[in-house]
């Protein structure tokens, strides 16, 4: 568990350093979105068959960042969306 939550803190500030741009995202949501994009990563391995899901190999890392990159935007989206609407009131 612990480990899975290592991963998940590496996956996503990884994400976050390939994204270009400042992500106005705490430790927490980057906790969040690189756990999804493990759960992601090893989901897909299992599927293609390299490896289980809580097996996280090079082909699920490399899966599990770029999940988390894409996850990165759509939470960014969601909150510039949200701190428009916030401004408008």
């Amino acid at each position: 568990m612990i480990g899975f939550i290592v991963a998940g803190l590496i996956i996503g500030a990884l994400a976050r350093l390939l994204k270009p741009g400042k992500q106005r995202l705490g430790i927490i949501a980057t906790l969040l979105l690189g756990l999804a994009g493990s759960v992601i990563g090893g989901t897909v391995a299992n599927l293609l068959g390299t490896g289980s899901i809580f097996e996280l190999n090079v082909f699920g890392f490399i899966v599990a960042v770029i999940a988390a990159l894409a996850l990165i935007g759509v939470a960014e989206g969601i909150s510039a969306r949200s701190g428009r609407k916030r401004a408008e009131h």
